[in-house]
This record gives C-alpha cells, sequence and structure tokens, in this order.
C-alpha cells in the first residue's frame, strides 16, 4: 500500500504536528482513507443529524456521513465541502478514485470534506423503487407512449416511497442548501468554501443564492444552473458544431468524420424507419432479443458525450451502424441494458432533485419546440416529462432565479462538455459580480483532473491570484 499520509493515527496525535487543527470534532472518528490506488491518508469520519423535511414540525431525522481531511497549510481557512454530481453522486466515493490527488492538494487551504449529500452514498437510507410497468425488449414504442409510461411508473414510485416512510418533498435542492449550513455549524465554523462539479455546482449556486453570507470561495465547474436543469436541446445541436471544429483540426480525425451531423441524423433516421432487433449477451451464456430504437441511441449518445473519449466510442457505433456493422452497438448494450429486466425503476434522490428543482410551462414548452428539430430530440433531458405528474413538488420560479452574489467564485468549463455548455454556465453565473472564468479547450464535462493546469488554476484562485480569462488546452482523444 502506498502511503501518502501526512498525520499518524489517532492514538498517535503528537504525531500531528505542523498540521493545523488536526483534532476530531464532535462525534468524528479517526481512520485511513485507502484511495482505489493504493494511497492512503489519516483522516476523520464524520455525521450530522438534520430533519428530512424542515418545512414538517414532526419530520424524520436522517444521518448525513463525510470524510474530513485535515488541512496541511501554515494558515488554513473555511472547510473545504466537495459536492458531487449526478444528482446522486457520492462525494466519499469520488475521493477514492480519480480525483484523490486534487483532495490532497486541495488541504492546502482547509479542511476537505468529502460530503455525502442527502440521499446518497453512506447518507443513503433510501429504498430503490421498481415498478410494476414495463418497457417490452421487442415491441416498438413511441416516445409519446415511453414517456406516458414513465410517468405512471414515477407516480406508483411515489406513492411507494411515501408507504416506506419517505418525505418525498425532502429531497430538494433547497433542503441540501440548509443541509450545507448544519455542516458549516457542525464543523464550527463561520463559513465554508464550496467546490462542486455538475449538480454540484447546482448546489453551490443555490447557496449562493440562499446563504451567501455563509459562504467564503466558490470553484464550480461543468455548471448547471438554477434554470437549467432541463437542457435546450439547440445548445446540444452546438455542441455537436464544436466537436466538428475540433475533429477538423485533426486530418486524420476529419478524414474519418467529415460530417458529424449527417453521419447522426442518417443512423437515427434509419433507426426511425427500421428499428434493429439484436441479440444481447445476457449474464448467463445465451442471448435475448432487443429491439434498437431511435430512442435508445438518443439516450446513450446524451449521456456519453459528456467527455471527448465516450463521443469518440458512440461516434464510433454510428460509423459502424451506418455501413451496417451491428457488433459495436451490441457491445454496447450489453453495458447498457438488460433485455431480460425492463421494468421501470428510479433512485429516489436522482429523480427528485432534478424534478422538484424542474423549469417553468413556458421553459417546457420552449425545450419541446427545440426538440422537435435537435439531433437528441427530447432524450438529452431525463427528467422534464415527470415534472407534471405531482405540481406539489415544483420548487418554483423564486428559486430557479439565477443568484446574485460577490463572493470570489471560479468557474471553469470545457468547450467540448457535451452535458453541461460553456454558454450556459456563463448565463448561470452573470450575477456573480467577483466571477472568474477559465475555459479549458477540448474540456469535457469531468474536467478536474483533465490537465495539471486545472489544479494550478484551482490552487491560484484559491491563493487569492487573479486566474480570470486564462485558456488551458487539452489533447483530443485519438479518433
Amino acid at each position: 500500500m502506498k502511503r501518502c499520509s501526512v498525520a499518524l493515527p489517532l492514538t498517535l496525535m503528537a504525531g500531528f504536528s505542523g498540521i493545523a487543527d488536526a483534532q476530531p470534532r464532535a462525534g468524528e472518528t479517526a481512520i485511513v482513507f485507502e484511495s482505489d490506488a493504493g494511497d492512503s491518508v489519516d483522516a476523520y469520519e464524520g455525521s450530522l443529524s438534520v430533519p428530512e423535511n424542515r418545512n414538517v414540525a414532526d419530520s424524520r431525522e436522517i444521518t448525513l456521513k463525510y470524510v474530513r481531511f485535515p488541512a496541511t497549510g501554515e494558515t488554513p481557512g473555511a472547510p473545504i465541502v466537495y459536492l458531487s454530481g449526478g444528482p446522486g453522486g457520492s462525494g466519499i466515493q469520488t475521493a477514492k478514485y480519480q480525483r484523490f490527488p486534487l483532495f490532497m492538494a486541495m488541504r492546502e487551504f482547509g479542511d476537505v470534506i468529502a460530503f455525502d449529500q442527502r440521499g446518497t452514498g453512506a447518507s443513503n437510507d433510501l429504498p430503490k423503487c421498481t415498478s410494476s410497468h414495463h418497457v417490452s425488449a421487442t415491441e416498438r414504442m413511441s416516445d409519446a407512449e415511453f414517456f406516458a409510461l414513465e410517468r405512471t411508473a414515477f407516480g406508483e414510485c411515489l406513492d411507494y416511497w411515501k408507504s416506506e416512510g419517505v418525505d418525498v418533498h425532502g429531497y430538494t435542492t433547497t433542503e441540501s442548501v440548509s443541509d450545507l449550513g448544519a455542516l458549516r455549524r457542525h464543523l464550527g465554523s463561520e463559513q465554508i468554501d464550496l467546490w462542486g462539479i455538475s449538480y454540484g455546482s447546482h448546489l453551490s449556486l443555490a447557496a449562493l443564492q440562499q446563504i451567501d453570507d455563509q459562504i467564503g470561495r466558490v470553484v464550480i465547474t461543468s455548471v448547471e444552473g438554477l434554470d437549467q436543469t432541463v437542457k435546450q436541446p439547440r445548445r446540444g445541436d452546438a455542441y455537436f458544431d464544436r466537436l466538428q471544429s475540433a475533429i477538423d483540426k485533426v486530418p486524420s480525425a476529419k478524414a474519418k468524420y467529415p460530417d458529424v451531423k449527417a453521419l447522426i441524423a442518417r443512423v437515427l433516421t434509419s433507426l426511425e424507419q427500421t428499428p434493429l432487433l439484436l441479440e444481447i449477451p445476457t449474464q448467463g451464456e445465451g442471448t435475448a432479443p432487443y429491439l434498437l430504437q431511435k430512442r435508445d441511441l438518443q439516450k446513450i449518445t446524451s449521456a456519453l458525450v459528456a467527455d471527448p473519449a465516450r463521443a469518440v466510442w458512440i461516434l464510433d457505433i454510428f460509423r459502424a451502424l451506418d455501413a451496417g456493422e451491428t457488433a459495436p452497438v451490441i457491445a454496447l448494450m450489453q453495458r447498457a441494458v438488460d433485455p431480460t429486466d425492463t421494468a421501470l425503476s428510479f433512485r429516489p434522490m436522482t429523480v427528485l432533485m432534478d424534478v422538484v428543482s424542474g423549469s417553468s410551462p413556458e421553459r417546457r414548452a420552449m425545450i419541446a419546440q427545440q426538440a422537435e428539430t435537435a439531433l437528441m430530440g427530447p432524450h438529452m433531458n431525463f427528467s422534464m416529462h415527470l415534472e407534471t405528474v405531482d405540481a406539489s413538488l415544483d420548487l418554483g420560479d423564486t428559486f430557479r432565479t439565477a443568484p446574485v452574489s460577490d463572493v470570489p467564485t471560479l468557474v471553469i468549463s470545457g468547450t467540448l462538455d457535451g452535458r453541461t455548455y460553456p454558454e450556459s454556465g456563463q448565463e448561470a453565473t452573470a450575477g456573480l459580480s467577483n466571477r472568474q472564468t477559465v475555459m479549458v479547450e477540448n474540456g469535457g464535462h469531468n474536467v478536474f483532473m483533465q490537465s495539471p493546469e486545472i489544479t494550478s488554476v484551482i490552487q491560484d484562485f484559491m491563493r487569492g491570484e487573479t486566474v480570470d480569462g486564462r485558456e488551458i488546452y487539452i489533447e483530443l482523444p485519438e479518433f
């Protein structure tokens, strides 16, 4: 096991000299935190109890868990709380993987908190709901029929969660903002810094809107604004234009993909006219039939284009289908679907957080109009059609108003982020008077560890330096 510890176990507390305030908080336990790569570091595991729904007097209490990595700098600032994306991602699990070195680097500036938000990771006591409604693996179904079935299944799951004692009105970004305030008090700090990605940026912006006096600094990337849970399909098409521009700069890639949008449109049109009946390998030794429809490829593509490397993968599949080759898409679908298990199911935090942040009727109408001609149609949005199942869940337009704040905020965007777009991030943060923006050319959605320069620019920002307007270049993956 590799060791990158800067502290000793609790029984040898004297060995913590030189590390600011390396003492357990109330209820914390000393642990050795191990990364997936085999690194380890001394840390503290802690928890706090909060109401599931602060608007209900007798709400049940839920437990939120975190791991605290003590600061290493001589003059540490406020605790830095990592907010994972998703919604549904675990901050604690994130710290174990590729971003582990960044978690360690951030300790220069304060205690780093890998936080599991309510309903995620170690803070999750919610049951997954598997509905009684199934999507046939072999029969053609229109988008309208599919969305209607999903709405029915979601309504069934809302009833199921209520019957299990879950207050579905407690899983909102507003409640999570209050959780951050509770975490700040638990840590005994006047302020906290926030560091978030994707949905974590959404939560960070909500915190700036509601409790900015409790926030010292903010670092966000892959920005999802408070009114951007539902993405604009036209901006999805504009992403493919940016991808084409990047491809055109590499002669071999341009020869392979002279017109990405035409290729995608051609394959999707073919699937719309004649869906493909595939034999998908199952967990056993056999196969099961699955009818690949246009909708399937639109949904999967919308997810995979988040990062350039995966965009290359899905483009290779489109190219193979265009040539009549099905082996690559069969390999993809083997990972994406189980033809023997077609029940519609939902994980509560993941679906509820998006549904309650929601969108106005006017925005839904705009998105629907754009979807009529956009490459991904209505399938780049996974929750919009569920927003009307229970109108009482919606947080409303006041929540969706962009924050106005003077808290220093660093916004990092990747030009090839196919899920949260640079122009959307600028709109969502326009009211932040102390905003600094860094653009990563060829950067994707999961941009944090795509270049050492990104870590450096975050460190410079945390030191109080000006980084606004810096540009970072990342090589494209091979096509």
